[in-house]
């Protein structure tokens, strides 16, 4: 695909008629491309267990988290509203000497390790499948393709493209790292690995490692490695169900145009229907792959079924 970096209106177009999804599974769709993750693709991704050893690939959702405000999204507070000092108190009311915690979180659906859901981004007014954004997202939530609808399909196969190891100087990608097509292709020949239709391909590129060591920065809407726009080609083609990386934002920051935001989320969700992950935890995953040379696994990663959500929190867990 050619970029020019002057006119993203055009090539976000252009993307968008070339690797459009709409209709492909009936008007009625609200899975997208998880509907490439079938009964088989399960079972092939169960039969990767073979140590038992399983990584949970999901940041921690507390007050130390990346964000800073931007578009209301704030990291979680987590407020108690029963404590073991209420218990010994005997301020909880209960008998024979029975006593409880309980606790509430706010956080915004997509400030730590999450999904985005097919009602998160729209191109010009239309959702995925084509359909007016008005009419799918409401004040109501999502409510024709609400994340709910994909909690029962998110596990399978599972693969781990490793770029900032294959490509990166000691083992990360700078910030402003546009991974290409070649880069994803040269990663799983180097790993041995294979991407099929119905995978959930994880891309590392070192970023969350990077921030963890010298502080969150601007880990949150600045400057970071990810998918160039010109990927959208492979995202369409290779038929993979799901794909999440380790950065806030999936895509390469600053973006490969003059003046854009998004763009590659622009195609991706609203017409190719991928599902995307951002803030993977994928350090302790890779640094398995890495000694035992197997960089595919069972993966679960199911969304929480908050009905009418464009986005979820998730804890992914691989096993292998």
């Amino acid at each position: 695909m050619i970029l020019d970096p002057t006119d993203p209106a055009s090539s976000v177009a252009r993307a968008a008629k070339t690797c459009s999804n709409w209709g492909r599974w009936g008007e009625d769709d609200v899975l997208g491309t998880l509907n490439f993750l079938n009964e088989a693709k399960r079972r092939e991704g169960a039969a990767l267990v073979r140590r038992g050893v399983s990584f949970s690939l999901s940041q921690r959702f507390d007050i130390n988290g990346p964000q800073k405000g931007w578009r209301r999204r704030t990291n979680p507070v987590h407020t108690m509203l029963d404590t073991g000092t209420d218990a010994a108190l005997g301020n909880q009311g209960l008998p024979h000497g029975i006593g409880g915690a309980d606790d509430v979180i706010t956080m915004p659906l997509q400030c730590s390790t999450q999904w985005d859901g097919l009602g998160h981004i729209f191109d010009h007014g239309r959702a995925w499948n084509g359909r007016p954004a008005e009419k799918v997202v409401t004040s109501d939530g999502d409510l024709v393709t609400g994340i709910e609808h994909m909690a029962a399909h998110v596990a399978g196969r599972g693969v781990l493209l490793d770029v900032g190891r294959a490509v990166g100087n000691d083992g990360e990608l700078p910030d402003g790292f546009a991974i290409t097509e070649d880069h994803l292709t040269a990663t799983a020949e180097a790993q041995g690995v294979a991407v099929g239709r119905g995978d959930i391909v994880l891309v590392r590129t070192g970023q969350l490692a990077r921030v963890r060591r010298d502080g969150w920065g601007d880990y949150a809407g600045g400057p970071a490695p990810g998918l160039s726009f010109t990927c959208a080609g492979w995202l369409h083609g290779s038929e993979i169900a799901a794909v999440a990386t380790d950065t806030w934002g999936f895509e390469v920051r600053p973006n490969e145009f003059e003046h854009a935001f998004q763009p590659l989320h622009q195609v991706a969700i609203p017409h190719i229907g991928l599902l995307i992950g951002e803030m993977w935890d994928l350090e302790s995953l890779a640094e398995d792959c890495a000694a035992d040379c197997v960089y595919d696994f069972f993966l679960t990663a199911a969304p929480l079924p908050i009905t009418g959500a464009v986005g979820s929190p998730v804890n992914p867990i691989a096993v292998k």
